[in-house]
């Protein structure tokens, strides 16, 4: 399989083609995903919800992203692997963005990064692109900022809102970005934005004029059990068959049904002989 690179979303932006993009936080995971010929995965802050269990994605700190980035770049050898730039690595300075974003590439061995924001993070995405990082910008709801927008909600739903949505998402195309997320925008102003823009946009409930979509793999494998969001399609109910595997696993080791002889080791009479 060949790799994919920033230069993959601009060709299937360009030949009308739908992008696909799911999470991953481990090998295993990954290696499936991979596999499945996903143009890219994406190690989201959402391990902070999905395999840390945290009630956002505030907590998560950029230790955990390049240990997860780490472990599911080892398992890619088809999809572009993004990492998710955690909450307060990228705000404070470019000088601090940039240095963060390094050690994802360095020590997480990602493809590209992702950040939360528009019109205040264009000069981090300016000097990351310049120093050979590519940016994956991400507009709509940014869950890292749902403390200050109080809760989790649409995006761009006034006049003036949707303006801004528009601009920012301009913005951060100017600034350098290969790609944009868009994240819970209504779906008119989501196929809008994804027409005005050259580069690629890649939305999570935001409607099929995207050119491509992203789902949490936990969510659309039906293995959540807090919440599942309203844009989610559950493609395969892997959660209860693991569910029941766990179950069977328990009867049958309880009942004495397992391990059989076929799961065992044999060994000569004569090399235990005398031990009972």
């Amino acid at each position: 399989m060949t790799k994919n690179t920033i230069l993959t979303f601009r060709k299937k932006k360009l030949e009308g083609k739908k992008l696909t993009m799911l999470t991953a936080y481990d090998y295993t995971m990954a290696r499936i995903i991979d596999a499945g010929q996903v143009d890219a995965i994406l190690v989201g802050d959402s391990l902070g919800n999905v395999m840390l269990g945290y009630a956002d994605t505030v907590s998560v700190t950029m230790d955990d992203m390049v240990h997860h980035c780490a472990a599911v770049s080892r398992a890619t050898s088809h999809a572009l692997v993004v990492g998710d730039m955690p909450f307060m690595s990228f705000q404070t300075s470019v000088e601090e963005a940039l240095r963060n974003a390094g050690r994802l590439m360095k020590e997480g061995r990602v493809n590209a990064v992702k950040l939360e924001g528009g019109h205040r993070v264009c000069p981090q995405i300016k000097a990351m692109v310049q120093a050979g990082i590519p940016v994956m910008a991400h507009l709509g709801l940014t869950p890292q900022s749902v403390n200050a927008i109080g809760g989790y909600r649409v995006a761009g739903r006034t006049k003036g809102k949707a303006e801004l949505l528009l601009e920012e998402s301009l913005a951060v195309q100017d600034a350098g970005a290969f790609s944009l997320v868009l994240e819970c925008v209504p779906v008119r102003l989501a196929s809008l934005i994804a027409r005005r823009l050259d580069i690629p946009v890649i939305g999570i409930g935001s409607g099929n004029g995207c050119d491509g979509q992203v789902l949490v793999t936990q969510d659309m494998m039906g293995m959540s059990t807090d919440f599942t969001p309203k844009f989610v399609k559950v493609f395969a109910p892997v959660g209860d068959a693991m569910r029941k595997a766990v179950a069977d696993y328990v009867q049958a080791v309880e009942s004495c049904e397992f391990p059989e002889e076929q799961h065992g080791f044999a060994v000569d009479d004569e090399a235990i002989e005398g031990l009972y």
